[in-house]
Parts: structure tokens; C-alpha cells; sequence
């Protein structure tokens, strides 16, 4: 099949939609589908595989590069897809690139998959400034291009409690209306859409990293952690406050003297974790090459995020790498494998602080989780036939 993957996320940059969106397409690719990658680029790369979409000159929500004006996107996609002959569009955002990939594909009678990586409702709640007043903004421009009409969401649970996430799920449930299939990484996000009357069909499937990156980590050791020795504890991911990188540096205050703390990423939330003055080594945006190497070189890796993250590519590098994980969020029990990590007693920094006190007490717990982890590698690599199951079920709408 001749196939376009279409993100919003700037493609070099770190992040899990990133990540994802470039293991899909090296299966794809692999399995020997002609995939085009479309984004926006701050400058047109090399890779004839990738066409980059145009971007605002003054507004970068969050530091990356945003998809405008949509016109002239819609008329870009309209022309690259009928050129390259596309036959499945597969949407990874819900903003401007994927809302003018919808409208290319309509007018050209393409099926739209859609990938709904994560929470829009919790990300703009906290990454947008006045998000009461600009949550309905950006929920007006995006039925601009896909309608909103009929779309009702309840007051009915937790996390649409308040008008800003009423919206933004009505903004989810639209896109998804106007797709032909969704796919969901995570079960419990999918029992969140049924919940809110998704009709859609919904398919949950795991994402998975590129064969070549368990080449490149090879045979990680297992971790372990011996008398004077000193821990090293890593965060990787956006600096956005809905991953909460100023809890992790919180903690970090109260981690002691003989452990090493190394935070990656970057993003708008770098000022609130410097202003924290934690003993925190701040490694900014760097290649994924890099994030492998640390996490050979570490003995946890920490999740902060709660109640936002669907199932974090990070915590798949995680496994691969054979990298213990202390996560907060229940939620993300369903994807690290059993004894493979730590869930936090509270979601807060002193219940990060209080587990890896608990692992450097009683390093072996290290080591069984590490065991833990190899044992589950096999089980993250991509597998792109189900993916292309969703694609032929479009086709045949």
C-alpha cells in the first residue's frame, strides 16, 4: 500500500508521537509499503521520505514548530497525496496537520485512520495560557475543519468535570468521527472514548519500537547496584507540565548525596525545573541514540506523568534497554511488564523520593526488576501486521 503518516509533532524532535511515528514507518517500510512522512519542519530535511508542511513564524506552542495556515496545508497535502498516489491516510495529531490531511483525504475519497497517542483535554489544560478562554478558541478553529455538530459530553466523570475538557473531548470525539478507524495504544483510553459514546470503530494497539533499536542498545547488562556505589535515576521526555518534569525535579532534592539525577528533554517547562535549584543535571533535547546509551548507563528510569500519558514510548526504550521504571500513574501498569518496575505509593514528589529510597536500600530489588525487563524486550518491537489489518478494514468502508 502506498500510505501517509501525518503528525503534528516536529519529526527530529524527542517525544513519544515522534518516536512512534518513525517505528511505524520503518515497519511499514520494511513489511514493503511506500510511506511518506508529513510534518512540520523548521527547514526542509534531506529524507525524500519526509515533505514538510509550512509553520507560523510567531506562535510555537510548547517550543515546536505549529502547522498554518491551513489552506495552504490542505492545498500542499491535496497535491502530495494525489501525486504519490496514496491509498491510507494515518493521522497521529489533533491539530492542523492532521485536520488538513482529513480534508485532503475527504476530497479525494481516502479512508482516514487516526492514532490518538494521548489526553488533548489534560495537554492543553496545561500547556495553553488561559485555557479557559483558549481551549474554546482552539476547539472553534478546529471545527472549522472537522465538524463539532452533535457532539454532546456529560458531566458524567472525572476527567470531563470542567468546561475545558467537555471541549477538548468534543474536539476528540469529532476527529474520531471523522475517521474511518481509530487506534489506541492503551485499554484503558479506549474504555475512556467508549465511555463518551466513540462510534468509531476503536482498536487498541500497543505501539512498538523499530527492530533497529534493539539492535543498537545489543545486550544490555543487568543493573545492579553495589555497596558505594552511586544511583543513577533519569527522566526522559517534553518538558511540559503535563508530564510533570518539576515533580521529578522535586523529588530529586530529597534523593541524597550518593545519587546521580539526569533529566532529557526540553520544552517550556525548563524555567519552572531550573527554578527548583534540584540537584538535577538538565541534557536538553538530544538523539535518541543518546537516550539509549544513558539508560545502558542507569538504574531507573522515572515516569512523572499522571492521569495524561496513554503508554510512553520512553518506557518501551525502558524495556528494551532492560531499565527499571518508578511510574506514578496506575494507569501505566498496563505497560511495563510484571516486576519490572515500581509503582509510587502517592503521585507526588515525596512518593517518587520515597521508592528510590527504598531501591537504594535494597538494591536487589534493582536487579530483579532489570531481569524483569530483558525477559519482556521481545515483546516491544513493532508488530505492523495489525496495523495493516486496520488499514485493509478502512479500505473496505
Amino acid at each position: 500500500m502506498r500510505i501517509a503518516l501525518v503528525t503534528d509533532y516536529y519529526l527530529p524532535t524527542l517525544g513519544g508521537v515522534q518516536t512512534a511515528v518513525k517505528a511505524q514507518r520503518e515497519a511499514l517500510l520494511a513489511a514493503g509499503h511506500e510511506v511518506t512522512v508529513f510534518c512540520p519542519l523548521a527547514s526542509p530535511g534531506s529524507d525524500p521520505g519526509v515533505v514538510a508542511l509550512p509553520v507560523s513564524r510567531v506562535f510555537r506552542p510548547d517550543g515546536y514548530p505549529f502547522t498554518w495556515p491551513p489552506r495552504r496545508t490542505i492545498a500542499i497535502l491535496t497535491d502530495e497525496f494525489r501525486r504519490r498516489a496514496i491509498e491510507v491516510v494515518h493521522t497521529h495529531s489533533e491539530m492542523f496537520a492532521a485536520l488538513a490531511a482529513i480534508r485532503a483525504a475527504h476530497a479525494l475519497g481516502l479512508p482516514v485512520v487516526h492514532t490518538m497517542h494521548g489526553r488533548i483535554d489534560v495537554y492543553t489544560s496545561h500547556v495553553l495560557p488561559a485555557p479557559r478562554l483558549t481551549a474554546p478558541l482552539l476547539a472553534a478553529l478546529h471545527s472549522r475543519q472537522v465538524s463539532h455538530r452533535g457532539i454532546h459530553v456529560a458531566n458524567d466523570s472525572a476527567y470531563t468535570s470542567t468546561p475545558t475538557a467537555r471541549v477538548m473531548w468534543r474536539l476528540m470525539l469529532a476527529q474520531s468521527r471523522a475517521s474511518a478507524r481509530v487506534i489506541v495504544p492503551s485499554a484503558h483510553f479506549a474504555r475512556k472514548l467508549t465511555d463518551q459514546g466513540i462510534t468509531t470503530p476503536v482498536t487498541v494497539l500497543f505501539n512498538g519500537l523499530e527492530p533497529s533499536v534493539l539492535d543498537r542498545v545489543g545486550s544490555p547488562p543487568i543493573r545492579t547496584l553495589g555497596p558505594g556505589d552511586r544511583m543513577r535515576v533519569m527522566w526522559v521526555g517534553r518538558l511540559s507540565p503535563e508530564k510533570r518534569p518539576e515533580v521529578f525535579a522535586e523529588a530529586a532534592g530529597s534523593f541524597g548525596p550518593d545519587v546521580d539525577a539526569h533529566l532529557f528533554g526540553e520544552g517550556g517547562s525548563r524555567r519552572a525545573v531550573e527554578r527548583i535549584g534540584a540537584p538535577v543535571e538538565l541534557h536538553g533535547s538530544v538523539p535518541q541514540a543518546e537516550i539509549l546509551e544513558a539508560m545502558r548507563t542507569s538504574h531507573v528510569l522515572v515516569s512523572s506523568s499522571w492521569d495524561f500519558d496513554n503508554q510512553p514510548m520512553v518506557l518501551l526504550e525502558a524495556i528494551a534497554s532492560g531499565l527499571p521504571v518508578v511510574f506514578c500513574d496506575p494507569d501505566l501498569a498496563e505497560v511495563v511488564p510484571q516486576g519490572g518496575g515500581f509503582l509510587t505509593p502517592t503521585p507526588d514528589a515525596a512518593g517518587i523520593a520515597t521508592t528510590i529510597a527504598r531501591l537504594r536500600r535494597t538494591p536487589s530489588l534493582i536487579r530483579d526488576a532489570s531481569r524483569a525487563m530483558l525477559a519482556a524486550r521481545s515483546a516491544v518491537v513493532q508488530d505492523i501486521g495489525p496495523t495493516i489489518a486496520v488499514y485493509r478494514a478502512a479500505l473496505s468502508v
